[in-house]
């Protein structure tokens, strides 16, 4: 009799086009994926896969049997959704996710997680937006929170929070008293984002003006350590205001008074088109909840600054 185990494992091989990649996505081992496609082509007395140069393919009979494999999917995931204890929930979920996500309300996601799906686990992988767009299109996590939204085919995006890029500087930088000029700004270092990222390009643009000098522009991958060095009176960060809430709160970061404007970087949650995507479209909508209640709380304290 066909289960639905055995129809999930031959869905995610097309999908992936390999067994060890499926292999990865349903948390087990290639040698298992073997025995369940096996087991699936003898209950349906044909060949579904071809398996040529490590590579797996669908036969014919494959391609019609994905037909019904997505339906089934799909629709257990909605039963699942409709009439299922979330409690019930479980399996490994592979969240990526952006940095600025990680100093402001991540944990609160996590927390309310493990109350509301206490048997669904995570696997948090932190990294800058290009790559893990890059990482989502392979399938290589189910839920992406990033700088979006992403335009790639089959995306979904769903916006949780704009957040606000401010200069901050240490007040031993002597910055902090009055209206701040480009040309008071460009004496310092700036200190901002990675390489390749959105926000860097934006950064240098802003600078890259006939009446200011070169900027001398620092990019780090890791915002703790952007956050230090201004601290430390190293340069200028240019980041969101809402990760340093709490250097704010103490003295040791300054929110600057300049004219230059920096859009906000609008954050979204991003995922596949999948039949069994309900699990991530709940996590979506709870990250969004979460990302809004943060900055209305977030909000007041950083106007006081």
């Amino acid at each position: 009799m066909l289960d639905f185990r055995s129809i999930e494992t031959f869905l995610w091989v097309v999908k992936l086009g390999s067994f060890r990649g499926a292999a990865a996505r349903l948390n087990t081992t290639q040698p298992a994926i073997s025995q369940r496609i096996a087991q699936l082509e003898r209950e349906m007395g044909v060949k579904l896969l071809n398996r040529d140069h490590r590579v797996a393919s669908p036969t014919p009979s494959g391609r019609q049997m994905m037909v019904y494999a997505e339906k089934l999917i799909g629709l257990r995931a909605q039963m699942m959704a409709e009439i299922g204890d979330r409690s019930a929930m479980r399996g490994v979920m592979r969240l990526g996710v952006a940095e600025t996500i990680v100093h402001t309300w991540l944990p609160r996601l996590v927390k309310s997680m493990n109350g509301i799906y206490p048997n669904l686990s995570l696997e948090i992988e932190v990294d800058i937006t290009p790559n893990l767009t890059a990482r989502l299109l392979a399938q290589e996590i189910e839920l992406a929170f990033v700088v979006g939204p992403l335009s790639a085919s089959g995306v979904h995006n769903r916006v949780l929070a704009d957040y606000p890029i401010g200069f901050l500087a240490s007040p031993s930088l002597g910055l902090g008293h009055g209206p701040v000029t480009p040309a008071d700004l460009a004496r310092f270092p700036i200190i901002t984002f990675p390489r390749k990222t959105r926000p860097y390009e934006v950064v240098r643009e802003v600078f890259d003006r006939p009446d200011l000098p070169p900027i001398r522009l620092h990019a780090s991958a890791s915002l703790a350590t952007v956050i230090h060095m201004a601290v430390e009176g190293l340069g200028i960060a240019v980041i969101p205001d809402a990760i340093v809430e709490n250097e704010l709160a103490d003295g040791r970061l300054q929110l600057l008074d300049t004219d230059l404007e920096i859009a906000p970087l609008t954050f979204t949650a991003s995922w596949l088109a999948s039949p069994d995507v309900v699990a991530v479209e709940r996590v979506a909508e709870l990250a969004c909840q979460i990302a809004q209640s943060s900055l209305a709380v977030d909000a007041p304290a950083l106007a006081r600054h």
